[in-house]
C-alpha cells in the first residue's frame, strides 16, 4: 500500500522545482495534495499533472508571507477535505550578494518568505493536528542554515531559524502525535539555483567538484526524504534535520 495512502497535504512553493516535485511524489504514495504557490498558473499546473496522474490535487494560490493568505487557504483545505495530515513548508527565496553589500529590503523579504512564511503556516495548521491527534509538519531548511553559505548571510539567518523553530514545536507538539522534521537540501538544479548564478558554467563546476556525488541534487532527491519524513513509516521520528546534499555536508 502506498505510504500516505488518504493523507491530506498541504505543500507551498509547489508550483516548481523541489515543491512540485515533492507534491507529485506525495501524490504517487497516495496523499490527497493541496498545491499552494504565490503564482496560481503554477499551482494549477502541478494540481492537473497530478489529476493527470490519477490522483487528487487542488491548486491555490497564497502568499505566505500574508497571514490571512494563509489562513484562506488552511480554511479551504481543511473546509474541502475534513482534516490536515501533513503540512511541506517549502516556499523559498534568495538573492545572492555579500552581506556588506545586501539590501536591507532584501533582508525583509527574504525573512518574511523563509522564516515567517513557516511560521504562518504551522499557526494555521498545528490547532488542528492537534485537535486531531496526528499530522506531519516538514520544514525545508538549507546547509545555509547548519553551516552558513558565503553570499547568502540573512538566508542561512532564516533558515537556520527554520531549523531551530521545528526542534521546538516538536517538543511542543509531541503530546498531540505531531511531528516536525527538516530537510536541507545541498545545492539543487532548479530556477531559483539558476536565477542565482547557478547557470554560471565556473559556479556549477565548482560546485559539482566539491559535492561528493560529483552532481548536483535533482528536485526529486529530496521528495523522497519528505514523503519518508511524511508517513507513517517516521512515526517515531520527530525534531530531527536531515541533509540531502549528496555527501556536500555530513553530520
Amino acid at each position: 500500500m502506498p505510504t500516505l495512502q488518504d493523507k491530506i497535504a498541504i505543500v507551498t512553493g509547489a508550483g516548481q522545482g523541489i515543491g512540485r516535485a515533492i507534491a507529485e511524489k506525495l501524490a504517487a504514495e497516495g496523499a490527497t495534495v493541496v498545491v499552494s504557490d504565490i503564482n496560481e498558473t503554477t499551482a494549477k499546473e502541478t494540481a492537473d499533472a497530478i489529476g493527470a496522474g490519477g490522483n487528487t490535487a487542488l491548486g491555490i494560490r497564497a502568499d505566505v508571507t500574508d497571514r490571512d493568505s494563509v489562513d484562506a487557504l488552511v480554511e479551504q483545505a481543511h473546509a474541502q477535505f475534513g482534516r490536515i495530515d501533513v503540512l511541506v513548508n517549502n516556499a523559498g527565496w534568495d538573492k545572492a550578494s555579500p552581506f556588506v553589500d545586501s539590501d536591507p529590503a532584501d533582508w525583509d523579504r527574504v525573512i518574511a518568505i523563509n522564516l515567517y512564511g513557516v511560521l504562518h503556516t504551522c499557526k494555521a495548521v498545528l490547532p488542528i493536528m492537534a485537535e486531531q491527534g496526528y499530522g506531519s509538519v516538514v520544514n525545508l531548511a538549507s546547509d545555509a542554515g547548519r553551516v552558513g553559505s558565503s553570499g547568502e548571510a540573512v538566508y542561512s539567518a532564516a533558515k537556520g531559524g527554520v531549523i531551530a523553530f521545528t526542534k521546538t514545536i516538536a517538543r511542543e507538539m509531541a503530546r498531540h502525535q505531531v511531528r516536525a522534521n527538516v530537510v536541507c537540501p545541498g545545492p539543487t538544479d532548479t530556477a531559483l539555483f539558476a536565477s542565482m548564478g547557478g547557470d554560471n558554467p565556473k559556479l556549477r563546476e565548482g560546485l559539482t567538484r566539491a559535492i561528493p556525488f560529483r552532481r548536483l541534487a535533482q528536485p526529486a532527491d529530496l521528495a523522497g526524504m519528505v514523503a519518508f519524513f511524511a508517513s507513517d513509516e517516521a512515526s517515531y521520528i520527530t525534531g530531527q534535520t536531515v541533509s540531502v546534499s549528496g555527501g556536500l555536508t555530513m553530520s
